[in-house]
């Protein structure tokens, strides 16, 4: 907190305040003692100023804000509310008592007073607000703008109309009003950052979706891309994981690419940003601006194809110092927990498993328990008193061991200003979380300085972040297996406790079955002692900077230049602790060979662009063009080292063991860019923008080294023709303008080298003989100069409607875009030494539809309320796989669990077998083609082609993806004199997701715990179960564990994102402490998710690839969030 105290020190030492003439005064102070705000009128006026205590207090803490503004109305708004009353007399002002015999009763007095309220233009404003500032009291204004209403001298009144500034202003003397609206910022003529730029909302030809600081305030997330969840139509954003440094996937109108990457853009303040983004204080955040059109993407050129979000930070605004403070603490559960069976209904489960493979085998076997042929046919003694029901036995529930009630808390402290020459906007955070996983936390220190401001024709400014985080991660992810936490824990037997009685771990789960008689359970490790005996610990430092400096050449002509970067590094350390076992039967009861492991990598991005810029408007013409030159580059340095044979485990460094592998790594790539952008306005009516963007990439071969990206825009404002303003039945109609679009953009996610021949180490023999082995290089690939950019090119159409007044204003889209040149791994003949090269062969359609709705009014009884909807669907589809359109065949995490990706289907479908409830009868099982070793109470699958025969490969089929039907979302806000509330909902339909969890939950073998669908499952002929669960069996019959329909499940839901309910005290209150603002408030999030999924998570996706997506193999669980915070404004 040492450097927010110096830093605050220093500036409450700032203020800015301007002198005009004698009778006009211009001041603005804020939160200052009145004595100095007396002074300064004195100067400014040549007044002198005579009170007394106690009718005035010197020394109260007290605000003016106001412009070339008459002296007895800024002394009306200094003293408004108080007691204090002022006289003019030769150049001297008394402070009296407004409680003098002479004057009270006539200032109390309640008389009529009348007024007008105008717009900006001049015109009448139907429908104002006026109310008496503190009370109910009001009055709407009529036809004519006019109203009338009952004052006294000492009333303030508030005037407040949609897309105006409210304003205040003190009764006083006087009896009418000719009140004029200015245009708020935040309305009408709120201004979008289209990059290189802004434009004005009302006239922007692009789809662009916008959110403002205010949406994202106060939410307790590491990563701020989850702070846009549900906000933007067509920009979906999923929480793929729960764990504490944020799990996020962004996905803007689809899925462009099969094998390149197909994140969007990241561009702060200007500067490109490819990594650290969990660094990034969502506090800092102003706005975020996502460009989702080709034609507004286009000016990124090589990097828009998946989109471009852009992200505008805080800058100084106000005249004076303000201070702001927020914070809040929270507490974190797990969102849900699955049901798993117990430790009694396992046993049962367990023995029926061992039993019937005995049946299976033996029809009618009579031989005992302990005597049959096969180790798997007998069940464990250790079942017997669980069986008997005997009370008090171990029933470990594993969930609840490894899940605990975690904490998170925030701290940020701004400071920000306006002076002279400069404007300047400071801030620290601190924040930390607990993960619901035992032994996993993130925690985050960030720093920002922004400066920006003017000197004559000068333009000038500087932004730098640092920031440092520090993570310990568990591997919840995963199979049990690779020792992944979460599926050990789901899948491990609840009769094993979690500790020994000498306080050790207990690994029984680890092979004590499979000693001696083997009955052949899985071998899991204890999830406790996965999360408590490895350490991985990751630092992470970030920082970004930027420095520009323009000058205004003539009237409309600007050039500035600017130089910026990032740099990102991670250093992670991880150990394995002797003991902890390894997994394996081989390897039970015995301590393990420690290993540790070392790596770290640097990434350092510098960017340099040049922009001269022409804005001038000739009449009702306005124009603006854009010449930009850049040059970035990017170098990653990397490495590795691996030891192990650790003596003991007391020193876990590198240095503690013995080193046996090792690795180091340099990349690079550069990027040279020339933008030119040309926008005309006419009359506001008619808009156009033309762009092309020339980009030169090292990473494409030299023969198509060089992308040229297009992009034009035309709007039409139809309400703002004369015959549309003169038609009576659309006067309700504030603004309606259309809107369309065409550009072309590039994919530049496809690593570095990949049109090169490059080089790994390899072995040759050589000599004669046996010859010796000599250490060499190969080629890995095959050359390829012709490797050129995936090209996107989008159309779009949309329209943009204010109604009622600006109560209630809708935007529609629809968009058609075709990817072309997509990459894609081609097969090779084989005598060239290689299976595939990288080829542009591919092609793919994205199109869909975008809606949006946000409705706000503030009534005369001081209730507020503002509401947003949006909704989006996204259809995608594969148009071409090269010359023969042969599909793409992959596997997920398990060999078996296909994916494809053919001509007419989107990117990564689900291929697998179709399973059709059971069989469950022997009737049932003659009447319909299977598997040949199935039995009663075993899987149906459908006969795809229709062949009588079942098989594995040629009866698989498209059965769904990971793509929704559509997404939406929607929310509020209420308010009410100090109180506040928000709530927010988001949820998608139609997604699949392939849960491979129940590969092992309900593979109904028994040999790891499972699920409570068990308890359904088929017994025999007169006890079928739920008519789609198989019977249980240690050894499987009819193909049961593969693959299937089974194991897809719908993934829609619902969420209650947020839920918020805050109080702002009065300022009478406040004030007294020096405040000028204080919040207090209580939310939740990620509170209740309706869906029929049974894992943990919808949106779970273990996998980034296009190819493999929407697998859920174990993932870390989100949490839901309670918690209580503060806003303080200084």
């Amino acid at each position: 907190m040492k450097p927010f105290k110096l830093l605050l020190a220093t500036a409450l030492l700032v203020m800015s305040v301007t002198a005009v003439s004698a009778q006009q005064v211009t001041v603005r102070l804020r939160q200052v003692k009145l004595v100095q705000v007396l002074d300064e009128i004195s100067r400014q006026t040549g007044y002198a100023f005579y009170h007394s205590r106690p009718t005035v207090d010197p020394d109260r803490i007290v605000s003016l804000d106001v412009t070339d503004t008459k002296l007895e109305t800024a002394l009306d708004r200094l003293f408004a509310g108080t007691r204090i009353g002022y006289e003019i007399r030769n150049q001297k002002i008394y402070l009296v008592a407004k409680n003098d015999p002479q004057n009270e009763t006539t200032r109390q007095q309640p008389r009529p007073v009348k007024g007008q309220v105008k717009d900006a233009a001049g015109e009448p404003v139907i429908g104002a607000t006026v109310v008496v500032k503190g009370t109910t009291k009001g009055a709407s204004t009529g036809v004519d703008g006019g109203f009338t209403l009952d004052v006294t001298s000492d009333d303030v009144l508030v005037v407040s109309y949609i897309g105006y500034d409210t304003q205040e202003i003190p009764v006083g003397s006087r009896t009418s009003f000719d009140i004029q609206l200015r245009e708020e910022a935040t309305a009408l003529d709120d201004v979008v950052v289209i990059g290189y730029g802004v434009v004005k909302k009302r006239d922007v030809s692009t789809a662009i979706s916008s959110i403002k600081a205010e949406d994202i305030a106060n939410q307790p997330v590491s990563d701020f891309r989850q702070s846009m969840i549900g906000k933007m139509p067509g920009v979906q954003v999923m929480q793929t994981g729960g764990d504490p440094e944020g799990n996020v996937m962004v996905r803007v109108r689809g899925i462009s690419s099969a094998t390149a990457g197909n994140d969007p853009l990241y561009i702060v303040d200007g500067v490109p940003m490819e990594n650290g983004l969990s660094n990034l204080n969502t506090n800092d955040i102003e706005s975020m601006e996502v460009l989702k059109d080709a034609s507004s993407a286009a000016i990124y050129g090589s990097r828009g194809s998946n989109g471009v979000i852009l992200i505008t930070t805080k800058k100084g605004k106000s005249e004076t110092i303000q201070v702001t403070y927020d914070g809040y603490y929270g507490i974190e559960q797990v969102s849900k927990k699955i049901d798993l069976m117990n430790a009694y209904q396992y046993a049962q489960f367990a023995k029926e498993g061992h039993d019937n493979s005995y049946y299976s085998i033996y029809p009618g076997g009579t031989a005992p328990n302990g005597e049959r042929p096969e180790s798997y046919m007998n069940w464990p003694v250790e079942l017997t008193p669980y069986l008997n029901g005997e009370p008090g036995l171990t029933d470990t529930d594993w969930q609840d061991a490894i899940f605990r009630t975690a904490s998170t808390t925030s701290h940020n402290i701004s400071i920000s200003g306006k002076g002279k020459n400069v404007n300047y906007f400071i801030s620290g955070n601190y924040y930390y979380k607990e993960g619901i996983i035992i032994n996993s936390d993130f925690e985050k220190y960030s720093f920002r300085m922004n400066l920006d401001g003017k000197y004559k024709n000068f333009k000038y400014g500087v932004n730098f972040s640092p920031s440092y985080s520090k993570s310990n991660r568990v591997n919840a992810s995963g199979s049990y297996g690779s020792g992944g936490i979460v599926q050990s824990a789901l899948c491990y037997n609840p009769m094993w406790p979690i500790y020994n009685e000498d306080g050790t771990f207990n690994f029984q789960g680890n092979g004590y079955w499979r000693i001696g008689n083997d009955y052949q359970h899985n071998e899991i490790l204890n999830p406790v002692a996965l999360a408590t005996l490895k350490s991985d610990v990751v630092d992470r430092m970030a920082m970004t900077g930027r420095a520009f400096l323009g000058y205004d050449i003539c009237k409309g002509l600007s050039f500035q230049t600017s130089f910026g970067g990032t740099f990102y590094g991670a250093h992670n350390d991880t150990y394995s602790s002797s003991e902890l076992e390894t997994i394996g039967k081989a390897n039970y009861g015995q301590k393990s060979n420690p290993v540790g492991y070392s790596s770290s990598g640097f990434y350092f991005n510098w960017l340099i662009e040049n922009q001269l810029t022409y804005t001038r408007d000739f009449g009702d013409h306005s124009l603006s063009a854009v010449l930009v030159q850049s040059a970035q580059k990017e170098t990653y340095k990397g490495n590795n080292v691996t030891a192990t044979d650790y003596p003991n485990d007391y020193n876990q460094t590198i240095g503690g063991g013995t080193v046996n592998d090792g690795d180091s790594k340099t990349d690079q790539w550069s990027l040279a860019s020339y933008l030119a952008r040309v926008q005309y306005s006419y009359k506001d009516k008619y808009m156009l923008s033309a762009a092309i963007r020339a980009d030169g990439s090292s990473r494409f071969g030299k023969n198509n080294r060089w992308g040229y990206f297009p992009s034009a825009s035309a709007a039409w404002r139809i309400s703002g023709e004369p015959f549309f303003q003169n038609a009576e039945a659309l006067r309700w109609v504030n603004d309606l303008k259309i809107r369309a679009s065409y550009g072309q953009t590039g994919n530049f996610q496809i690593g570095n080298y990949k049109h090169l021949a490059t080089m790994d180490g390899d072995n040759y023999i050589l000599g004669t003989g046996s010859g010796s082995l000599v250490n060499g290089y190969k080629p890995t690939n095959v050359a390829n100069p012709n490797l050129t950019w995936e090209k996107t090119s989008m159309f779009n159409v949309g329209a943009d409607l204010s109604i009622l007044g600006g109560y209630l204003n809708l935007t529609a889209e629809y968009y058609y875009a075709n990817t072309t040149d997509m990459l894609l791994e081609v097969p090779i003949p084989h005598l060239t030494g290689y299976s595939t090269t990288l080829m542009n062969i591919g092609k793919v359609n994205n199109r869909g539809w975008e809606l949006s709705a946000t409705s706000q009014h503030t009534f005369a009884s001081g209730i507020s309320y503002s509401l947003n909807a949006n909704w989006a669907a996204n259809t995608n589809e594969v148009k071409a796989l090269g010359a023969n359109d042969t599909p793409i065949i992959t596997s997920g995490s398990v060999e078996h669990a296909y994916y494809i990706t053919q001509v007419g289907q989107p990117i990564g479908s689900y291929y697998l077998l179709v399973q059709d409830g059971i069989f469950k009868n022997a009737e049932e099982l003659k009447a319909y083609p299977h598997f040949d070793t199935t039995q009663p109470g075993d899987f149906r699958f459908v006969d795809v082609n229709g062949d009588g025969v079942i098989d594995t490969n040629t009866d698989r089929t498209i059965v769904g993806n990971y793509m929704p039907d559509f997404t939406y979302g929607f929310g509020g806000s209420f308010g009410y004199r100090g109180l506040d509330f928000s709530v927010a909902f988001q949820g998608v339909h139609g997604n699949e997701i392939l849960n491979l969890n129940r590969r092992y939950l309900d593979n109904m073998e028994g040999n790891v715990n499972g699920t409570t669908a068990a308890l359904n499952r088929w017994v025999s002929a007169d006890q079928p179960g739920d008519g789609n669960t198989n019977r249980v069996n240690r050894k499987q019959t009819g193909n049961n564990g593969r693959t299937s329909t089974w194991h897809i499940e719908d993934g829609s839901y619902l969420r209650l994102q947020n839920i918020a309910l805050g109080y702002t005290l009065p300022e009478k209150w406040t004030k007294k402490f020096y405040v000028e603002r204080l919040r207090v408030y209580v939310s939740a999030q990620n509170l209740v998710t309706w869906t029929a999924y049974s894992g943990y998570n919808p949106e779970v996706s273990g996998s980034t690839s296009a190819l493999t997506p929407g697998e859920d193999y174990g993932t870390y669980p989100l949490a839901k969030t309670y918690m209580v915070g503060l806003n303080v404004t200084f």
